[in-house]
């Protein structure tokens, strides 16, 4: 006798003495009970640091030194400065004219404004590590969005510097280049593409040391750049109110080669003229480019990317005393501030300065002020903090990147590149990753690609605080109120069409190159990380998946749209793996619960659910189920529970499988060389998680409890499956076309019937076989008909006539032909032919009845039981002969006996004993009883 008890078997599962433990500690703290000491053990505050008491870091030891003012609003400030202020509000103003200026101003930070709430939202909802936006996204919308929106803000920030520092380059050559306004007729610095690449370079390079020497400083003296920028900004006020006209000292540039009507620009002061004729759009080339003509898109990709210094405070997040203070005031703030100042700037130029200027020399500023040094100190201090800031974020947010480890080990060298707490290593890459970007040269082109990889994160940010918002999770209570999905909706949306309007083709690329990251990351990020962080589309999915739940209606269900929704009741997973395996290719799309049963109870047993290692289980074997384990007196009463209970609403296992009872030793596939299953996982040193029978221990349960086990499930209207030698089951070798065929043997071998291919039972093996096949697409389906007598000349073994069996093939033929079933018909005759065979059928029938209490017992019990046994070896060997090229076997369940039978116990033994005789030595089959209509021939 072979095949696989416990291996398969279902709800089997040894009593464990403790185990319940976990569980129970958890609460005992609740309660004051002494569990664990790390846990239970009060916190004393030490060195009268009340941080202490409360499990909190003091900032100060931890290197959290900067406050509000200086680690918030001078670097946004700076940041949305940069080289806008300075050197291309002309440039906006003289093309797009002074109502499409404001227009842009309002929409960019109408975005700013939504985006900026979300910032504060989720920055005011958590303690806020380094990594600015990046741990804000990567820690609500999860590993995969976090990781790849960090990436592309980590290029943003890179693009950002690189475009502050041409932004001062252009400065330097227009002042000290050939023309340039402070040299003269004197010695001035070489210019050109590849000098101004050098002088870049030299620029970068001062910024790579400013970082090397720590953010710190760079934030101790942003307030003095500030201050140093705003007086340079005032006096260019000033300079516009009090200066009259001056036509002759506003000189084109030297690299401006496509106007050429006069070597001088006007300049009209206040004007009501020029105000006038500075109203509407008058847009031009940029010289810059290659004369390329400007437009709407141009002229707000360069705003845009002037402004984009709003996360600058949220990258400097992990030197902050109080981050989720200091983000939302002092970015809003900064915002604020800097609106103004653009607004009242982008006004005094139209009043004073001619649109021929402004769109032929973008630093006209200079010659117009009261004293130009200011505007050199401007331009010069905005540039290089702005670039500075973006290249410290950068690095910033890569070492948070490598902390995390979301590229694996390929970013490991940061961390080990990290001296002091200054990641060096970080530094570096950011800085050669600048001297890349340089390599464009044009400082609009590089402003497009900034603007679009920031509207980028800025997108995934109301993103992730509209999702957060939208799920209604508990535990999202940000301190900052002045938010609701309406904002985030607008902002996302905002930034969405923003990002085509400016350049659509880099649009397109940053989104695709961002849903790349998102699929890379999904694929071979460690999943560890996703698990500690959270991630917002579990969230989401619990949302959703709740609410078609409650949609999903039972009294709705019609047998068209039927499919198997199976509990499979597993003793160890170490020796069921086949059969998991198997079973998640029969469950064609439906539920799939995998069940388990403790024998113990609450007091005695720990770790009832075990979840984690039947998660991690499931990971190994890569099928898509669900696990539930119960604990309870015995293993019948288990599985009463999960039959009953599992599942939820309308998705509630239909068929319940199990293993064989037989006395055949489990095979352990977690150790076997040649399994495919094999894995160490779940070993921890001579522990091994899922323990199995082994070979010489007794059962768990006795042969009675497993039939109960059977007229449970039949009881409560499931049907049933039992599954032997599944050990054998190769899907590989099946796959190299081995074998041939899937059969299916609709006859009731208890009581043979000429109807048993029509009726419930054959229709539910038939359905299960042609799922199968939809796996096995090389193979064929057998339908064997057994021609047998007829129950009223069951006795006289009468053959049946050759019209008799033409008509039950064609009865056959004609149902397959309706179920649109693609079927072998093969007709055995040895159940009506063989006289002997007959007889040992008919004893068995009588046996069977005897069980159902409608005949008399009979007395000579073991010579019954022997001639039911020569029966059923007869049967499994005409089943054994045409099984030589079999894959998988369907065979006819017989309902087992009543749970009222007389001597119940005894009737148990030989319904096991009989059905091991019938399913010996033959290729995985399953023993089928249908309880249900699964099958529709109609539209």
């Amino acid at each position: 006798m072979s095949s696989n008890t416990d291996q398969e078997t279902a709800p089997i599962a040894a009593p464990r003495n403790g185990s319940a433990g976990s569980v129970f500690r958890s609460f005992g703290s609740l309660f004051g009970g002494n569990n664990s000491d790390t846990n239970t053990r009060p916190q004393t505050p030490q060195s009268g640091d009340g941080y202490v008491e409360f499990g909190m870091q003091n900032p100060e030891r931890s290197g959290r030194t900067l406050g509000t003012f200086a680690g918030v609003f001078s670097p946004v400030a700076l940041s949305m400065f940069s080289a806008l202020v300075f050197i291309r509000v002309g440039y906006i103003v003289g093309n797009a004219g002074l109502y499409i200026t404001l227009l842009q101003f309002l929409i960019a930070y109408g975005i700013l404004l939504f985006t900026v709430a979300s910032v504060c939202a989720i920055s005011t909802n958590g303690a806020i590590e380094g990594g600015g936006v990046y741990f804000m996204i990567s820690r609500t919308l999860g590993l995969e969005f976090g990781g790849s929106i960090g990436t592309l803000f980590f290029f943003a920030n890179v693009v950002g510097s690189a475009m502050a520092i041409s932004g001062c380059t252009e400065g330097i050559m227009d002042n000290f280049g050939p023309g340039g306004h402070f040299v003269g007729d004197g010695a001035t610095l070489p210019d050109g593409k590849w000098w101004r690449f050098l002088t870049s370079s030299i620029i970068n390079t001062c910024q790579l040391l400013v970082c090397l020497v720590g953010a710190a400083l760079f934030a101790k003296t942003s307030v003095i750049i500030l201050a140093t920028v705003t007086v340079s900004l005032v006096a260019t006020y000033i300079s516009f109110l009090a200066l009259g006209g001056n036509n002759d000292k506003i000189p084109v540039p030297v690299e401006n080669t496509y106007y050429n009507q006069s070597t001088f620009l006007p300049y009209t002061g206040l004007s009501a003229n020029t105000l006038s004729d500075n109203l509407g759009a008058q847009y031009g080339h940029d010289y810059t480019s290659n004369n390329k003509m400007v437009d709407f898109s141009t002229t707000f990709g360069v705003l845009f990317s002037g402004v984009t210094g709003i996360m600058a405070g949220a990258n400097m997040s992990g030197e902050l005393k109080n981050p989720a203070k200091s983000i939302p005031w002092g970015t809003l703030s900064a915002v604020a501030f800097t609106f103004v100042a653009y607004i009242i700037l982008s006004f005094l130029m139209s009043c004073t300065t001619p649109g021929v200027t402004m769109r032929n020399n973008y630093l006209f500023l200079m010659p117009v002020n009261a004293w130009p040094p200011f505007t050199a100190i401007g331009i010069l201090t905005a540039t290089f903090s702005t670039g500075l800031s973006n290249l410290i974020g950068s690095s910033r947010i890569l070492e948070a990147l490598s902390k995390d480890q979301v590229f694996g080990s390929l970013l490991n060298f940061v961390l080990h590149g990290t001296w002091k707490g200054n990641p060096i290593a970080a530094v570096a890459v950011s800085w050669v990753m600048v001297e890349c970007i340089l390599l464009i040269g044009s400082f609009n082109i590089i402003a497009q690609i900034n603007s679009v990889l920031f509207m980028l994160s800025y997108l995934a940010t109301n993103l992730a605080c509209l999702g957060i918002e939208l799920t209604g999770a508990p535990n999202f209570r940000p301190l900052f109120k002045y938010f609701t999905w309406h904002t985030c909706l607008v902002g996302l949306l905002g930034t969405l069409i923003m990002m085509f309007v400016i350049n659509p083709i880099y649009a397109s690329i940053c989104i695709i190159l961002c849903l790349i990251l998102v699929i890379a990351l999904h694929l071979f990020s460690p999943a560890t990380q996703a698990a500690q962080w959270g991630s917002i589309s579990q969230a989401l999915m619990f949302h959703q998946v709740r609410k078609y739940l409650l949609m999903l209606d039972p009294r709705k269900d019609h047998v068209k749209f039927w499919r198997p929704q199976i509990l499979l009741l597993v003793s160890s997973p170490r020796s069921c793996c086949p059969l998991v395996d198997f079973v998640n290719d029969l469950k064609k799309s439906g539920l799939y619960i995998i069940g388990h049963v403790i024998v113990g109870d609450f007091q005695s047993v720990e770790d009832v659910e075990e979840n984690q290692q039947w998660w991690s289980f499931l990971d190994h074997m890569r099928v898509k189920a669900f696990t539930e384990v119960t604990l309870s007196r015995s293993i019948r009463e288990g599985v009463q529970h999960l039959t009953r209970l599992s599942g939820i609403g309308a998705m509630k296992p239909n068929t319940i499988i199990l293993g064989f009872y037989d006395d055949e030793p489990p095979k352990d596939f977690f150790q076997n060389g040649s399994s495919p299953y094999k894995t160490d996982d779940f070993n921890a040193g001579e522990v091994h998680n899922f323990p199995i029978r082994r070979d010489g221990d007794p059962k768990h349960f006795k042969v009675q409890e497993y039939v109960q086990i059977l007229c449970d499930t039949l009881r409560m209207k499931k049907n049933l499956c039992l599954c032997r030698n599944f050990q054998r089951l190769d899907k590989n070798f099946i796959a190299i076309k081995h074998v041939k065929y899937i059969d299916v043997w609709p006859i009731n071998v208890f009581n043979p019937t000429s109807g048993d291919p029509f009726d419930m039972v054959s229709l539910f093996m038939m359905q299960l076989a042609v799922i199968m096949l939809a796996k096995w697409k090389h193979l064929r389906v057998r339908i064997f008909l057994c021609e047998t007598n007829d129950e009223r000349t069951v006795g006289t073994f009468d053959t049946q006539s050759p019209q008799m069996e033409i008509f039950s093939k064609l009865k056959l033929q004609q149902s397959l032909k309706e179920l649109r079933i693609t079927a072998d018909i093969i007709e055995i005759e040895e159940w009506s032919r063989d006289s002997d065979f007959v007889r040992h059928a008919r004893t068995l029938k009588q046996y069977t009845a005897q069980a159902d209490n409608t005949l008399p017992e009979d007395d000579d019990g073991d010579e019954t039981m022997n001639r039911s046994l020569l029966y059923m070896q007869r049967a499994n060997q005409i089943i054994r002969d045409r099984s030589d090229q079999t894959a998988l076997s369907f065979i006819y369940l017989a309902a087992p006996p009543k749970l009222t039978t007389k001597d119940f116990a005894a009737r148990s033994a030989s319904y096991v004993e009989l059905l091991t005789e019938l399913t010996a030595d033959l290729p995985p089959t399953i023993l089928v009883h249908g309880v249900s209509t699964v099958t529709s021939t109609t539209l």
